[in-house]
């Protein structure tokens, strides 16, 4: 046993905790007993009081003391959840963050709502000040608002995670965070994007990797008029399966999309997994085998022309006649 001479803390935020008078004449001995009498009515000045409840400065020391350690424990528990739990799960890695993220959420509002209760904070006699404050700050922060609501959205039900390649505006990239009030999108040129959340609620969203990585890439392809497209259709074949990023299965294929002013059109139509991480270089690969494959075979790319016919012939200029001309040719 501890001798009784050497003061209890936890009897110090248990006195805090419930600010009646009695508590309070029993707080001021308590600390004057540990601090001195000076120091001791400098921690139990009144600073506030709304209805029955006083706080002091000891009071609000003990209310941070305890948010302080609720978020500890949020980051403690978090880490333990993610390396130790859902780690040994099956669970994929944008699964295992979103789950981490609202419980995390979760027990930081129990937390600092059982931090408020031991500190005698009475939540119904604050719910009329909470509403008003909640009126005024909501009209001032309702971006804030939406967005926040949008990244509950998005880690609720999931329609873009980590490590999906999106396109959302004008902004593409891969989603490397997901917060309450924005996402981090980083691009191909090593640029981090900072989204709200609610452009992916409120515009339609591109994601290259949702569900399948395996996507279908469409390339263009435009040849001269007496083309032989058979040899066409060989060429395009061989280039796709001369690269080792399109897949054998699906197979690629070749589509006649139609005849243009000045081609006969088709479309190379491949699948790939490469959408998710470099689209632009996979593309740009396909291109220059094409135009490679299309100078072997000899086959000719054409280009818009424009036949210009001049006729001959006798053309009368006259001069235009108006008012001025009339004003000349009057009587002197």
């Amino acid at each position: 046993m501890r001798p009784r001479s050497v003061p209890d803390c936890s009897l110090a935020f248990w006195l805090a905790s419930r600010p009646s008078d009695a508590n309070i004449k029993l707080m001021e001995a308590f600390t004057d007993s540990i601090l001195g009498g000076e120091f001791g009515k400098f921690l139990n000045y009144p600073l506030l009081k709304i209805g029955e409840m006083q706080f002091t400065l000891f009071s609000l020391l003990s209310v941070l003391f305890w948010v302080a350690l609720v978020l500890t424990l949020n980051f403690l528990l978090r880490r333990f959840v993610v390396k130790r739990v859902l780690k040994r799960t099956r669970f994929d890695s944008s699964l295992q963050y979103a789950i981490a993220k609202i419980s995390g959420y979760i027990f930081v509002t129990l937390g600092l709502f059982i931090a408020l209760q031991i500190n005698g904070v009475n939540l119904s006699s604050l719910a009329v000040i909470a509403g008003a404050v909640g009126v005024g700050i909501g009209f001032g922060l309702q971006n804030i608002i939406n967005n926040f609501v949008s990244g509950l959205i998005i880690l609720a039900e999931r329609p873009i995670t980590i490590g999906d390649r999106i396109e959302v505006g004008a902004v593409a990239g891969q989603v490397t965070r997901i917060s309450l009030r924005s996402t981090t999108v980083v691009t191909n040129d090593n640029i981090s994007i900072i989204v709200p959340n609610s452009d992916f609620i409120s515009h339609a969203v591109t994601n290259w990797s949702h569900g399948d990585p395996r996507v279908r890439l469409r390339l263009a392809v435009g040849v001269a008029y007496g083309t032989d497209t058979e040899k066409l259709r060989e060429a395009l074949l061989e280039v796709a399966k001369q690269n080792p990023k399109v897949l054998a299965d699906p197979a690629p294929n070749v589509f006649f999309i139609g005849f243009g002013n000045s081609s006969l059109d088709f479309e190379l139509a491949v699948w790939t997994s490469e959408m998710t991480s470099k689209p632009r270089r996979f593309r740009s690969e396909l291109f220059f085998a094409i135009e490679k494959k299309l100078r072997e075979c000899r086959i000719e790319i054409p280009f818009p022309q424009r036949d210009l016919h001049l006729r001959t012939g006798n053309f009368t200029l006259s001069p235009p006649s108006g008012p001025a001309d009339e004003k000349e040719t009057g009587p002197a």
